[in-house]
């Protein structure tokens, strides 16, 4: 009932708009909209791991909006770790009132740079009543981030742009991605190369499984582009803990190409790079930042250049979705985090553990919130956005279920579930598949490829 009385006034707001004088033209055919705004919290607020002391780059919240195929969609990227639980009902019921739009057509994901904020709101109205009360971040901030960015995604719909083409184009990115998970002899995670890597004997180890390609997907009116969606599988650091605010590589490279294009915006997401890194190609030195920043940037400048365009019309778009209940880790006991909780000699980062644990935990069996697949489909195009920090082999398999396709994934969805990995990853051990990192079962596996496979052919 309250789904149908959602869809009656966001149907009622587009039809107020298409009266007025002036605007009925305007509002045919298909058309796109870009935002974006300022996220970085304040100083002596809480980052993902420290205080903030300073500002290094700003962080952004950005996004595009399509309009003209049903009610409007909403893409966003935010450069924070991540958004969880509560967060992503924030955000999208605030972006969904501002697009005239239901929040089950809005997408939000994070890069996941952990020099950023981490929203959980769940999580801490856990921690409330133990006197801890906005450790894990700054409401305030966060709520002044959410309504500046629902009033420019209002403003940004009324300078919507034609959209005649869409175009799509990967490029290999040297010397970036690899994967963590460095396996023993028994079949077993020996160590783990993490996005930082000091050992040179780590750092020797070949590549792994890993997706290569950035791939973009671009909007355009006539031969001009509007806006560039990047999609590459990684995680973003390449050092972290130093208390200042950056959007680290990703973000560099994002901003590198704005600038070489003349100002073609562009959002970026994060693929499922829950198991792959840097580290084989950076052992922390500051210099490295620059540098990962600069091969990401050359990747996504020679897709660019490679871009194939089709022509695309309201006929082509489709938005596509599926609730997807992904099973329980079986390590979450209440129980037990309660008690973590109420214990006043541990430390804050364990204790804001336990609500992180325990938010996910209710969240799935006593509210019965379910997690969401979306699709997006643009002609020859394909977009997944996927919760949590999936593993590279989700996006693998999921470009081999569409051969014929051009599928790019954004995982970093809801950040809840934490990472996802595959089924034999439980076995194998590794910080991935440990409690202290994934709160889902090891049946996950087939519970998420069935859903992919169902949503990429609808």
């Amino acid at each position: 009932m309250n789904d149908f009385f959602s869809r009656w006034r966001c149907l009622w707001a587009l039809g107020l708009i298409g009266l007025v004088p002036g605007r009925v033209a305007a509002q045919e055919g298909l058309r796109l909209a870009t935002f974006s705004v300022d996220a970085t919290p304040p100083i002596g607020t809480p980052l993902a791991y420290d205080e903030m002391l300073w500002v290094d780059q700003p962080l952004s919240c950005r996004g595009v909006v399509l309009l003209g195929s049903g009610l409007p969609i909403v893409l966003a990227s935010v450069d924070w770790i991540g958004i969880a639980n509560g967060g992503q009902d924030a955000f999208k019921k605030a972006f969904a009132e501002a697009a005239a739009t239901l929040p089950s057509r809005v997408s939000v994901h994070t890069v996941h740079q952990h020099d950023a904020p981490l929203y959980d709101p769940t999580a801490n109205q856990i921690l409330t009543p133990y006197g801890l009360s906005d450790v894990i971040v700054d409401s305030v901030f966060v709520r002044r981030t959410i309504a500046g960015a629902a009033s420019a995604i209002q403003a940004a719909m009324a300078q919507a742009r034609s959209v005649t083409h869409v175009g799509f184009a990967k490029a290999e990115v040297e010397r970036v991605a690899s994967n963590r998970r460095i396996l023993g002899p028994d079949g077993k995670v020996a160590q783990t190369r993490y996005t930082a890597c000091r050992d040179p004997k780590l750092r020797a180890m070949p590549v792994g499984v890993v997706d290569p390609f950035v791939r973009l997907t671009s909007f355009w009116n006539g031969n001009e582009a509007l806006a560039v969606l990047s999609f590459f599988a990684t995680h973003p650091q390449s050092y972290y803990r130093t208390g200042g605010a950056n959007p680290d590589f990703p973000g560099i490279a994002r901003e590198l190409r704005e600038t070489e294009t003349g100002g073609v915006f562009q959002v970026h997401f994060n693929g499922a790079g829950g198991n792959v890194g840097a580290g084989k190609w950076n052992d922390g030195n500051k210099e490295n930042r620059l540098l990962l920043a600069i091969r990401l940037a050359r990747g996504m400048k020679k897709a660019f250049e490679e871009t194939e365009k089709v022509s695309i019309s309201v006929d082509d778009v489709d938005w596509v979705g599926e609730a997807i209940d992904l099973p329980v880790a079986g390590h979450l006991d209440e129980a037990a985090l309660v008690a973590q909780l109420s214990e006043e000699s541990a430390s804050v980062l364990d204790r804001k553990a336990a609500a992180r644990n325990l938010a996910w935990l209710r969240r799935n069996r006593n509210d019965g919130v379910s997690s969401t697949v979306n699709g997006l489909n643009l002609g020859p195009v394909q977009m997944l956005f996927c919760p949590g920090e999936m593993v590279v082999e989700y996006q693998l398999e999921a470009q081999r279920m569409r051969p014929g396709r051009f599928v790019c994934l954004a995982a970093y969805g809801d950040y809840g579930p934490g990472y996802i990995c595959l089924t034999r990853h439980y076995d194998e051990g590794g910080y991935e598949a440990s409690p202290r990192a994934s709160r889902v079962a090891p049946s996950v596996e087939g519970v998420l490829m069935a859903t992919l496979r169902r949503v990429l052919n609808q």
